[in-house]
Protein backbone atom coordinates (compact mmCIF):
# COMPACT_ATOMS: atom_id res chain seq x y z
CA UNK A 1 0.00 0.00 0.00
CA UNK A 2 1.18 3.14 -0.80
CA UNK A 3 0.98 6.55 0.94
CA UNK A 4 1.14 10.12 -0.56
CA UNK A 5 3.26 12.63 1.41
CA UNK A 6 4.77 16.23 0.79
CA UNK A 7 8.36 16.28 1.50
CA UNK A 8 10.34 19.32 2.13
CA UNK A 9 14.28 19.86 1.23
CA UNK A 10 16.29 22.38 3.21
CA UNK A 11 19.72 23.79 2.83
CA UNK A 12 22.33 21.54 0.75
CA UNK A 13 19.08 18.76 0.51
CA UNK A 14 17.39 21.45 -1.33
CA UNK A 15 20.57 21.79 -3.85
CA UNK A 16 20.84 18.15 -4.47
CA UNK A 17 17.31 17.20 -4.68
CA UNK A 18 17.34 20.21 -7.37
CA UNK A 19 13.54 21.60 -6.03
CA UNK A 20 12.65 22.63 -2.64
CA UNK A 21 9.16 20.31 -2.21
CA UNK A 22 7.72 17.60 -3.79
CA UNK A 23 4.71 15.44 -3.66
CA UNK A 24 5.97 11.85 -3.24
CA UNK A 25 3.93 8.61 -3.59
CA UNK A 26 5.57 5.98 -1.71
CA UNK A 27 5.65 2.35 -0.45
CA UNK A 28 8.16 3.29 1.76
CA UNK A 29 6.72 2.19 5.63
CA UNK A 30 8.84 4.33 7.40
CA UNK A 31 10.42 7.67 7.54
CA UNK A 32 13.92 5.96 6.94
CA UNK A 33 12.68 3.95 4.31
CA UNK A 34 11.47 7.11 2.53
CA UNK A 35 14.53 8.96 2.97
CA UNK A 36 16.73 6.17 1.50
CA UNK A 37 14.14 6.23 -1.46
CA UNK A 38 14.49 9.38 -2.42
CA UNK A 39 18.07 9.31 -1.40
CA UNK A 40 18.69 7.14 -3.98
CA UNK A 41 16.39 9.25 -6.72
CA UNK A 42 18.06 13.05 -6.01
CA UNK A 43 21.62 11.84 -4.94
CA UNK A 44 20.86 13.38 -1.54
CA UNK A 45 24.25 12.43 -0.13
CA UNK A 46 23.90 12.76 3.76
CA UNK A 47 23.66 9.98 5.85
CA UNK A 48 20.55 9.60 8.03
CA UNK A 49 22.57 9.61 11.28
CA UNK A 50 23.85 13.53 10.06
CA UNK A 51 20.21 14.73 9.84
CA UNK A 52 17.10 15.50 11.91
CA UNK A 53 13.31 14.49 10.56
CA UNK A 54 10.20 16.76 11.50
CA UNK A 55 6.66 15.18 10.57
CA UNK A 56 3.74 18.28 10.54
CA UNK A 57 6.03 20.38 12.05
CA UNK A 58 7.37 18.24 15.28
CA UNK A 59 10.62 16.25 15.03
CA UNK A 60 10.32 12.68 14.62
CA UNK A 61 12.17 9.18 14.77
CA UNK A 62 13.18 7.50 11.83
CA UNK A 63 11.34 4.84 13.03
CA UNK A 64 8.33 6.57 12.59
CA UNK A 65 5.23 5.13 9.94
CA UNK A 66 3.83 7.37 7.58
CA UNK A 67 1.09 8.75 7.35
CA UNK A 68 -1.02 9.96 4.12
CA UNK A 69 -1.30 13.68 3.52
CA UNK A 70 2.05 14.46 5.98
CA UNK A 71 4.58 16.47 5.30
CA UNK A 72 7.87 15.28 6.28
CA UNK A 73 10.80 17.89 6.26
CA UNK A 74 14.76 16.39 6.02
CA UNK A 75 17.26 18.62 8.12
CA UNK A 76 20.75 18.37 7.21
CA UNK A 77 23.06 20.29 9.80
CA UNK A 78 23.47 23.93 9.53
CA UNK A 79 26.79 25.98 9.47
CA UNK A 80 26.69 29.13 11.55
CA UNK A 81 29.71 31.72 11.66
Amino acid sequence: MSVAVKVLYFASLRERAGLGEELCETAAGDLAGLYEELSARHGLGWPRAQLRVAVDGAFAEWSAPLRAGSEVVFIPPVSGG
